[in-house]
């Protein structure tokens, strides 16, 4: 947890200076606000010594300037020091609001840069939920935590040291009744503290099943009111708010203790000192009558003003130990989002640039040497097993197997989204670990199974592909992708607005622009990762041509369901079960392969292709 802290500190950079100046100003303010009650005692004695004089009637009795002239010096010291402590405490709530919201904004693009810098395997780790969850919530809590830390964790305890300090300076042994009842009142917020707290944890687990729900039923709602589900996820949804709803609810009750069992301690405590001030003054006050024949009380032990004063003091000690028992609920329950946070800012990405990268990709070729993988260290068997492929570049290759058979782990190690568990992986005749990865990648352009498009213009996602690329360059991608046609008929053409996630567009259209888009890359490796599979065969057809005579050097490596997606490829790769069944021409293939054969029978014969 320490080493999770650290971290979180480590985001706050340029805002670390007003994390160092803020407790100085608690620091003063609590020290100006002990020393307050304490002034204002000898001010109320005084006052009562004034008016004890015969003739008030007469400001410039002599007998009475000397105290006028302290009363007047009391009262301007007590406004500086109001005033000192309410600057003290606006300047501590403004460093503070500064260095907290500091922490969090560079908290969270810490947070999201390390994202980005993650691996597949990294991302595996973590749900998308549970990312989201730890930007926003975490962090917020987070947010909240580091400001009281730095602001109220600092004003607390020192107000109730200081005033515990100052009520023995003005009253005395009577002070030592705050004492004894700090422990009655510490027991008490111990036990809230401590089952408040295990229900707080609790609910920041259901946090991420909340925001699951909601990012499930935004992301999917198309195949929610397909299937007329809506009752369903609202269902879903009330469960997950519910169950978290119960538990702040449960947790509230319990911190909501807090404040009678505070309020009984306060009243506990002023009759206390009411009654022990009184039973003093009766036992140790002395009467006597005056020349004027007046009955005067002399009490030499304990005064009106430090009483008042011990009621004051008496209050800030039971108050600021309450302070402090909200701020253990508080910072324990930031110790949950600090633990998260902590997890993904420890993760190290498992897949990073090597010392003395190549930034060159010499051609296309692409090598698998023996290669073994699997997508965790402890799994039981091996994803991929004895792979040996080798490509030429140039070359157009097919890869054809069974939902499962470990088609996409093989294109993933190409451009190194995954590290090899043994052998390796060259392209151009180089390890892909030898590489710089923006290198790599770059020359490796990969149109995923998973087609996204951002929002934006269709110009925009193009740009994707080559952030330079002209209107010229962006048309040529569009023609050999098959997308001129339905691009040029939308009224804006290339500025046509995409909509988050390509929900304005076909999944056909959408699949011939991530291919346009990777084409602008210039790769020297293409690989189509079933990207074909929403478009019509006529269309598949001009987009393997297009490829083929428009990009004859770039290697083409296309993973297809259907066989006559790949079988003009110059060879064809059968997968099956983590393992290469076979390899060959297509009519190598049918002659001697019953994968093969199979699949191509069936869509040829039985509702596949016609």
């Amino acid at each position: 947890m320490k080493h999770k802290i650290k971290l979180i500190l480590g985001s706050l950079r340029q805002y670390k200076r007003y994390a160092i100046i803020t407790p100085i100003f608690m620091v003063f303010e609590a020290l100006l606000e002990s020393a307050l009650p304490f002034v204002m005692s000898i001010f109320l004695d005084l006052a009562i010594k004034v008016n004890s004089f015969e003739d008030i009637t007469t400001f410039y009795d002599h007998a009475r300037i000397p105290f006028m002239v302290s009363l007047l010096v009391l009262i301007i010291t007590m406004v500086v020091m109001a005033m000192l402590s309410l600057l003290s405490g606006i300047l501590g709530g403004r460093y503070g609001a500064k260095a907290s919201v500091g922490l969090a904004t560079n908290l969270r693009s810490d947070i999201y840069k390390k994202i980005q810098s993650f691996s597949f395997a990294n991302i595996d780790k973590f749900s998308t939920s549970s990312l989201v969850t730890r930007l926003t919530t975490d962090v917020s809590s987070v947010q909240m935590a580091f400001q009281m830390m730095i602001r109220i964790v600092v004003r607390a305890p020192l107000m109730m040291i200081f005033s515990a300090v100052m009520a023995f300076v003005a009253g005395g042994q009577v002070a030592w009744l705050f004492i004894g009842l700090i422990p009655i009142l510490g027991i008490g917020l111990f036990f809230i503290v401590k089952f408040a707290m295990r229900i707080f944890t609790r609910v920041f687990k259901r946090y991420d099943a909340l925001n699951q729900s909601v990012q499930e039923n935004v992301t999917g709602i198309r195949v929610v009111k397909a299937y007329v589900r809506e009752d369903f996820e609202k269902e879903k949804f009330n469960t997950a708010s519910t169950n978290m709803s119960k538990d702040f609810i449960k947790a509230e009750k319990i911190v909501a203790l807090n404040t009678p069992l505070m309020n009984t301690t306060i009243h506990i405590s002023n009759i206390a000192v009411v009654s022990i001030a009184a039973y003093i003054i009766g036992k140790y006050s002395t009467t006597m009558v005056n020349e004027e024949g007046n009955i005067v009380v002399i009490n030499n032990v304990l005064s009106i003003g430090q009483m008042s004063a011990l009621l004051t003091y008496g209050i800030q000690i039971l108050m600021n130990i309450m302070m402090i028992s909200m701020i253990m609920v508080m910072l324990t329950m930031s110790l949950e989002a600090i633990r998260r946070i902590g997890e993904v800012l420890e993760e190290e990405p498992t897949i990073e640039n090597p010392e003395f990268p190549l930034f060159e990709v010499i051609d296309g070729s692409v090598d698998f040497s023996g290669v073994n993988f699997r997508y965790k260290e402890d799994a039981e068997k091996d994803t991929l097993s004895n792979i040996d492929i080798h490509i030429k570049s140039g070359q157009f290759v097919g890869i054809l197997g069974s939902t499962g058979s470990g088609k996409t782990s093989i294109i993933n190690l190409i451009s190194r989204l995954y590290d090899v568990s043994e052998g390796e992986v060259l392209v151009g005749g180089v390890n892909v670990k030898e590489y710089d990865l923006k290198t790599l990648r770059d020359n490796v352009s990969v149109v995923l199974q998973k087609n996204v498009l951002f929002s934006g213009t269709i110009a925009d996602n193009l740009r994707w592909g080559d952030l330079n690329a002209t209107e010229e360059e962006m048309r040529r991608a569009l023609d050999i992708a098959q997308a001129s046609e339905f691009v040029n008929q939308l009224k804006d053409g290339l500025n046509t607005h995409i909509e988050q996630g390509g929900a304005n567009v076909s999944g056909g259209q959408k699949q011939r622009l991530c291919i346009a888009r990777a084409i602008l890359k210039h790769p020297k490796i293409l690989i189509l990762d079933d990207s074909t599979s929403a478009v019509d065969t006529k269309t598949d057809r001009l987009i393997r041509k297009g490829l083929k005579e428009d990009i004859p050097d770039v290697t083409k490596i296309v993973i297809a369901q259907r066989i006559s997606s790949i079988e003009d490829a110059d060879q064809i790769i059968v997968v099956d079960d983590g393992k290469i069944n076979a390899i060959g021409t297509h009519e190598e293939l049918l002659k001697n392969n019953a994968i093969y054969q199979e699949v191509y029978y069936t869509q040829n014969r039985v509702g596949g292709e016609q």
